[in-house]
């Protein structure tokens, strides 16, 4: 799946025009092939990759489309609706706790790339730079990352 990442990036960045938005879709899409369970394997991943990525770029226009044809007023009030539960916001804690427990696990560069990425929104090439790395591993600490921090959560939520 990694040897797609570059070339994933290219086809939303050309499709997109944005850099950033391309690299939110690329890891989002990522993530989910990545959340996917295990079974039936997926016989074609590139393929699978791409499908995930696009079906991510329609889901996000047509929530940007709703947003514009809905007035703020209608989301204020929706968003009073959603508020969670405690129940909700423990399970929240919980889950932020283990992702951190998870992160700690990993080494140094790894997961700084990762939170530079997640937290501070930096590009691949800012952490870089930032780092003394070169791109190509920031993508892969970002990647390893994802897997490692999904791989721990389902281990300890079976638990």
């Amino acid at each position: 799946m990694e040897s797609y990442y570059r070339e994933l990036m290219g086809f939303l960045n050309a499709r997109l025009g944005n850099r950033q938005v391309a690299e939110d879709v690329a890891h989002d899409a990522f993530v989910r092939v990545l959340e996917r369970p295990s079974a039936p394997p997926i016989e074609q991943p590139r393929a699978f990759l791409y499908r995930t990525a696009l079906n991510l770029v329609i889901d996000d226009h047509r929530r940007n489309q709703l947003r514009q044809s809905e007035p703020l007023e209608a989301l204020d009030q929706q968003e009073h609706c959603f508020s969670p539960s405690p129940q909700a916001s423990l399970d929240q804690g919980q889950r932020l706790e283990m992702l951190q427990r998870a992160l700690a696990e990993l080494p140094r560069l790894c997961r700084e790339s990762f939170l530079l990425r997640k937290l501070e929104g930096l590009s691949h090439v800012q952490i870089a730079e930032h780092l003394g790395i070169s791109r190509s591993l920031v993508e892969k600490h970002i990647v390893n990352a994802m897997k490692h921090c999904r791989v721990r959560l389902r281990q300890w939520e079976a638990q």
